[in-house]
This record gives structure tokens, C-alpha cells and sequence, in this order.
């Protein structure tokens, strides 16, 4: 099923010509030529039952004993097909809400979901004729979607290296808005945006997953520090031995380390200690 043009004609120039008729109806019934009266009239009557009023940013379907004579977008007063039925599509661009879902990401950790969708039917025919109920199509194919989606990724990791429903709301919504298109092409609705507007853990796990989360924070916060102060000790102890100004053998070398990383590492100030003897006594 595609959309194409219905038969037409200017509205005003149809409304003037059932004036005309109606008025050659009334004359010739006065004249008694009721011959020509009957049929000015039924041709008025034919043409009064086309009478179409088309609003902007809408299309009319127009079906004439169940087949399908093609659609109207042209707004304003318009003449059809006679006695055919005709439905109002709104093209113009509407917003879906969804419910929160409660589904599970690629771990297993059940979350709560929830997005906009922003849309608009671009053929009229296919939301008629390929899909019945087309805005009840589109509000259970989008919780369908977001499902799928939400599944396909963790809710949330401490590393750059995987996508993530909470880090990468931009990637999540394109895949949304991507995975929603391909169900709705069949009833002619296009996507224009997908938004996350609800998205956390669900409540008889929120608390655990939340102590989760702040310890994963210290490990990774841990495992920057110590990757840094390792960088700085191995530079402070290469411009040491490069500039000559102290001989370090391996046990002296390795005790420097140790105390570079015990203050560089430490939670808390570090206290200094004096040696007033020999490293080797």
C-alpha cells in the first residue's frame, strides 16, 4: 500500500457550479421542465456529498466502496469523490510518552526505563490500510523497542571502553530511534527523535547496586593514582640517576621507591623520618 492523489477539484469553483445547478433546478421546476430540474439537482447532490474541509499539516484517505481512491493533503475546501468515505489523518509532529518499564540490561540487573518518542505519520495510507490502530502500533512497538534496547547494555561501567545506558545517552537514543524506525516504516510513521527521560536501578536492588557502584569508583580512583604516582617515581628516579647527583644502588633504589610511593599513595600526609645512620646498619 502506497499513498497517492485522490480525484480533486477546487473547492469554491464546486461550490459555485452546485449554486448554478441549484438554481437551474429551481427554474426548471417553475417552468415545469422537470426532466432537466431532476438532473441538475441529482448532479448537485453528487457533487455536495464530494465536499471536503482539509485543516493544515493534514491528510484525508478517500475509499469508495472499500478501495482505496487515494489521499488529500491540499488544505482548504476541496470537491471528491462523491459519496465516498473519507478519514483525517493528522501528519503534524506528536509526542509519545511511555510507561516505566521494568527490564533487565546486558548483566542481568533489572532497571526502570522510560523515553519520549517523537513522530509524525508521513503516508496516510499505510496508517489506515497496513496497521489497525496506528497510534496504539506505534505506543506498543516504542515499549518494544526500549525494551530491546535496554537490554543490549549495562546500565552503567567505570571504564571508556563500553557503551552504557547511563554514560552514552546520545549512542542509546540514535540505536533506539534507529531500532523504532524499522518497526514503524509499516504504518508510515517516521521518527524524528528518541529521548531517555527516566532511567535508574530498580528499588529492591537500588541500595546494593549503589554500594556497587561506589566501590567500583574507589577501585578505579585507586587504580588511576597508582598508575600515576608509579609514572612519577619511575621520572624522579631516572632524573636522578641522569643528572648524578646521587649513586643508587639496588637496595638504595628500591628504598626510594618505596618511600616515593608510601607518600605519593597515602590517604594521609606521611610522616618524615630521619636516618641518622647508615641504610646498611
Amino acid at each position: 500500500m502506497r499513498e497517492k492523489d485522490a480525484w480533486m477539484m477546487n473547492g469554491y469553483v464546486g461550490i459555485l457550479t452546485i449554486a448554478v445547478l441549484l438554481a437551474v433546478t429551481v427554474v426548471s421546476f417553475f417552468q415545469e421542465l422537470f426532466v432537466i430540474g431532476a438532473i441538475c439537482l441529482v448532479v448537485a447532490v453528487v457533487l455536495g456529498s464530494g465536499i471536503t474541509l482539509i485543516q493544515p499539516n493534514q491528510s484525508v484517505v478517500v475509499t469508495f466502496l472499500g478501495k482505496y481512491m487515494g489521499s488529500i493533503r491540499r488544505e482548504g475546501i476541496v470537491i471528491t469523490v462523491p459519496f465516498s468515505i473519507r478519514r483525517t489523518i493528522s501528519l503534524r509532529v506528536r509526542n509519545f510518552n511511555s510507561s516505566q518499564l521494568k527490564v533487565n540490561d546486558v548483566n542481568g540487573n533489572p532497571i526502570e526505563i522510560a523515553a519520549v518518542i517523537v513522530f509524525k505519520v508521513v503516508d496516510a495510507a499505510k496508517a489506515v490500510f497496513e496497521v489497525d490502530r496506528y497510534e496504539k502500533f506505534v505506543e506498543i512497538q516504542s515499549e518494544t523497542a526500549i525494551r530491546a534496547v535496554a537490554t543490549k547494555y549495562p546500565y552503567d561501567t567505570f571504564t571508556d571502553e563500553e557503551v552504557t545506558l547511563r554514560g552514552n545517552a546520545e549512542e542509546v537514543s540514535s540505536h533506539l530511534a534507529k531500532e523504532l524506525q524499522e518497526r514503524l516504516t509499516v504504518a508510515g510513521v517516521e521518527v524524528i527523535e528518541t529521548r531517555l527521560t527516566h532511567l535508574a536501578y530498580s528499588t529492591e536492588i537500588a541500595q546494593a547496586m549503589l554500594q556497587r557502584q561506589q566501590a567500583s569508583a574507589i577501585i578505579a580512583a585507586r587504580k588511576q593514582i597508582v598508575e600515576g604516582a608509579v609514572g612519577m617515581v619511575q621520572d624522579a628516579i631516572e632524573r636522578i640517576e641522569k643528572e648524578g647527583n646521587v649513586e643508587l644502588d639496588e637496595e638504595r633504589r628500591a628504598a626510594m621507591i618505596n618511600n616515593l610511593l608510601v607518600s605519593i599513595v597515602s590517604d594521609s600526609g606521611t610522616q618524615p623520618v630521619v636516618n641518622t645512620g647508615s641504610l646498611y646498619q
